[in-house]
């Protein structure tokens, strides 16, 4: 069992995931390693993912090392890659309790009804069809006789419509219709939920703030963009048992934005 909360150097608390281990898509950088640093600073050991294997060194000296974490580097949506990185995993750590699928594209900004099709298979492809291949690959490993907790990244762009990212809003929409079906489905031994921020200051989301921040951030009731942090520690909590009678929810955190309908 989970045991409590555990004091921090920042003052803060983090959730205690001693003997814990998770696997975390997309970790490399942004939001994915925020996660992985959360979970770690509350005992678990991890397994980053992401296509650079140097990016991900980096990432595994920053979480403290190979006594806390191990990189595989490849597609998110390469299924060799997911269950290869899923063995390494057992085989290091012996255990598989959480899984987080960050990992997401965007490769056409704008209008859907723009997006070339291969672009639009392919965006689907990594952002819904890739989760639900990890999730499987969990289940089978160890979460489907021992129990777990997933949590799929969504975005705010999948609850409301934004004319700059058409088709990466479907497919988060799709991710999050996947969450509740895959919440049912698995219950009552693995939970499934998701968050959905809104835009969060890292490389993938540069584009929606860069050179105008500010003005951006106006838009927000809490007069700011998100960082990794807020995202992470929300995510933390719907795997901790804190959140043990939760399944198949879609957190927002948008510091307020979809109040008045904006994004």
């Amino acid at each position: 069992m989970l045991s409590g909360r555990l004091p921090r150097k920042d003052g803060l608390a983090v959730t205690s995931f001693e003997n814990r281990v998770a696997l975390v898509t997309g970790a490399s950088r942004g939001i994915g390693l925020g996660i992985a640093k959360e979970l770690v600073a509350g005992g678990a050991r991890v397994c980053v993912t992401a296509r650079g294997a140097d990016a991900l060194a980096d990432a595994v000296k920053e979480l403290g090392g190979p006594e806390h974490a191990i990189a595989v580097a490849g597609k998110g949506d390469d299924p060799e890659h997911q269950l290869d990185a899923v063995t390494r995993t057992m085989e290091s750590f012996g255990r598989l309790d959480f899984l987080v699928n960050n990992t997401g594209i965007n490769p056409a900004f704008g209008p859907i009804l723009d997006t070339d099709l291969g672009a639009a298979a392919k965006t689907l492809a990594v952002n819904v069809l890739a989760p639900l291949s990890w999730v499987r690959h969990a289940r089978d490993a160890w979460m489907g006789e021992h129990g777990g907790a997933v949590v799929n990244v969504a975005s705010i762009a999948g609850i409301r419509p934004s004319p700059a990212l058409g088709m990466y809003g479907v497919s988060k929409a799709a991710l999050i219709r996947l969450t509740m079906q895959l919440a049912d489905e698995l219950a009552p031994k693995i939970r499934v939920n998701a968050v959905a921020p809104g835009v969060v200051k890292t490389k993938f989301a540069a584009a929606l703030f860069e050179g105008h921040e500010e003005q951006t951030a106006a838009a927000y009731p809490l007069k700011r963009l998100g960082v990794p942090e807020d995202v992470a520690s929300a995510v933390a909590f719907l795997l901790s048992e804190q959140a043990g009678w939760i399944t198949g929810q879609t957190l927002v955190i948008d510091g307020g934005v979809t109040l008045g309908g904006g994004f």
